[in-house]
């Protein structure tokens, strides 16, 4: 499909596959469909499906008890 206006609108029915010598290269989606699936950007807490408030709640990282040793790599 080599028309920009036909391809943009056949995105709002669903994905559009892009092929280069008949195999699929890319594929063309609206912005709303390319939020849901990257996620749309909304905070960690969101993403987690944790409740409101919990972004309040400090984390302690215990101390590691190992240090880190160089690579004998030889």
């Amino acid at each position: 499909m080599q028309d920009t206006s036909r391809a943009k609108a056949a995105a709002h029915q669903g994905p559009v596959f892009i092929t280069d010598r008949g195999r699929p290269a890319h594929v063309l989606l609206t912005f709303e469909d390319y939020e849901k699936l990257s996620g749309g950007g909304g905070s960690i807490i969101d993403m987690l499906g944790l409740p409101p408030g919990v972004e309040d709640v400090e984390l302690e990282v215990p101390p590691m008890r190992d240090r880190a040793r160089p690579a004998d790599l030889s």
